[in-house]
């Protein structure tokens, strides 16, 4: 379950508390539901009863108690526990949750994290005559396309609606390192950070943002097709939770015991030439890979927030975002494939599932920033 989806759910519980006359209050458009804070405990936590409090004419604590009850009964929620001045934290069944989000990514493949949700609506954005404002401009469109709305895009000052993206000017041309290592230097410093134009871009070492990212995908590529090799292939609907992890972890992801032992590949992935291995054989499985993905729909959803100036940061967050899934990709595959003797069993056939889902959001990821994601490196 996304936080997006948690959001719903918990709307669905209000709904049901006004229908049922518990709650006299306009259902709100949207809650929030994010990270516990300090004191907080579970997977997510909402403050929707204080937005509700004051509407209901009630204390936040009393309409927390009143809606725990029917967040508890929510499919896929396991607890409910009320800490603070009325936060709600929602602890929600991993295997289910981790289960569900992986066959959500298979079955919507590059599309999963687009929506309608700004559907008919249109934000002018103007922008100099400039490289990098151009190439900003241009995934700025498109992460508000991958959510149903359209950017135009203007040059020069301009009065009235609309919003003015200069991010601090390419200090010289990006063409000579390619058009992908060219977009990915001027896209992931912050608008007000100065981008590097430097050949760094361009080697296939570890140290490579870039590469690290396509590397990740690559190999998530490569152990579907060792997995061939040995005879098996994903458990779009997993007998087992698809990630190891331990299950007490804040970030949810599912739990595998046999997982415990990270394995490594029975065929070896081939290392890109000059390549440093990212990953570690002996490594526990990182346990933020299930919540990295699931964060994906909200990443893009940060372009939905125009004309505000914050939104023109979408671009950078979105690779922020993707070079974090990298790397807990990488942690995650050695465990992938059996080892030595071993037979591939549920479990394999569960991490590969996940190990898929990430390589599909990160070429998506890498589609909406216009750069390619080669199944090779």
């Amino acid at each position: 379950m996304t936080p997006v989806e948690l959001s719903r759910t918990v709307l669905h519980a209000v709904r049901c508390a006004v229908d049922d006359g518990a709650l006299s209050v306009a259902v709100p458009p949207r809650v929030r539901v994010g990270p516990p804070g300090a004191g907080g405990c579970g997977d997510y936590a909402t403050n929707v009863a204080l937005q509700l409090a004051r509407p209901a004419g009630q204390p936040p604590l009393r309409v927390a108690a009143l809606l725990q009850p029917y967040l508890v009964r929510e499919a896929g929620v396991t607890d409910v526990a009320i800490t603070g001045p009325g936060f709600l934290n929602i602890s929600l069944d991993r295997a289910v949750a981790s289960a569900e989000l992986v066959r959500r990514i298979l079955d919507e493949g590059p599309g999963y994290g687009r929506t309608d949700a700004l559907a008919g609506q249109v934000f002018v954005v103007r922008v100099p005559y400039e490289v990098r404002a151009e190439v900003v401009a241009d995934v700025l469109a498109r992460m508000v396309g991958s959510q149903g709305g359209r950017v135009e895009i203007t040059h020069g000052d301009g009065d009235g609606d609309g919003v003015d993206l200069r991010p601090v000017p390419a200090p010289e041309d990006p063409a000579p390192l390619g058009p992908d290592a060219a977009r990915w230097a001027l896209l992931h410093p912050a608008p007000h950070d100065r981008p590097r134009i430097t050949a760094d871009h361009l080697v296939q070492r570890e140290g490579n943002p870039l590469f690290r990212i396509r590397y990740a995908h690559a190999r998530t590529r490569a152990v579907g097709r060792n997995a061939a090799d040995l005879g098996f292939d994903a458990a779009t609907r997993p007998e087992t939770p698809p990630a190891a992890a331990d299950p007490t972890a804040a970030n949810p992801t599912a739990a595998d015991p046999a997982a415990a032992d990270p394995v490594t590949p029975a065929a070896a992935t081939p290392a890109a030439p000059d390549a440093e291995a990212p990953d570690d054989p002996d490594a526990p499985v990182t346990p933020d890979l299930v919540a990295l993905l699931a964060d994906h729909p909200r990443v893009l959803a940060t372009a939905g927030g125009l004309p505000h100036p914050d939104a023109l940061a979408a671009p950078s967050r979105l690779t922020r975002h993707l070079l974090a899934l990298a790397d807990a990709t990488l942690a995650h595959l050695p465990a992938v494939l059996p080892r030595g003797d071993e037979k591939p069993s549920a479990a394999h056939r569960s991490r590969l599932a996940l190990a898929e889902a990430a390589g599909t959001v990160l070429a998506g990821g890498l589609s909406l920033l216009g750069i390619d994601a080669p199944d090779h490196l």
